[in-house]
């Protein structure tokens, strides 16, 4: 099966890189994260799946950096995670049906700090929108693992989901003398 993996960042590539070439799956990843800020921080996470890809020959499209887009939508949303989940998501199985994939994914489906149910709610609806099937594997058993593979092959790895809202709560809840 030919799978497009919207990918966040690399370390949470790995290993479902890893898992579903053992499946026999055709791979390629997805870097489109209009959500991350700075610009900074995305050229990081796009630096180091680059670096991933070389020493593993993973094979990567990447779509512009939309940001004025995504926050235009994110204030204006009720949930910001569910808009974000479906604004990414929704490129990718776009782009997955265009270019003739038989399914798409997503690395988000790796976090433990990620809403998972409504991550898969998000793909099926958005697979059900474009026409191509959402490829669902509970990728969290190696998450573990993923940081481990990440660790060893020194990529670069983040503190936060990459969007300004998750920023500014990690901050907060470090200096919480501000309210």
């Amino acid at each position: 099966m030919q799978i497009l993996v919207h990918v966040c960042c690399a370390p949470c590539f790995t290993y479902p890189h890893k898992r579903m070439l053992e499946e026999g799956h055709d791979v390629t990843a997805l870097f489109y994260n209009p959500n991350i800020h700075p610009y900074t921080e995305y050229k990081n996470r796009m630096q180091s799946l680059e670096k991933y890809a070389e020493i593993k020959g993973a094979k990567i499209i990447y779509k512009n950096y939309d940001m004025e887009n995504y926050l235009r939508g994110a204030v204006a949303a009720d949930e910001r995670c569910e808009f974000c989940y479906t604004y990414r998501l929704a490129e990718a199985a776009k782009t997955a049906a265009q270019l003739g994939f038989d399914a798409f994914t997503t690395t988000l489906l790796i976090s433990p700090y990620q809403k998972h149910e409504l991550l898969v709610k998000v793909g099926e609806k958005t697979a059900n929108d474009y026409g191509i099937e959402f490829y669902y594997e509970d990728f969290r058993e190696g998450y573990k693992e993923s940081r481990e593979i990440a660790r060893a092959l020194e990529l670069y790895m983040q503190k936060y989901c990459g969007c300004i809202f998750s920023e500014k709560e990690r901050y907060l809840k470090q200096n919480a003398f501000f309210f």
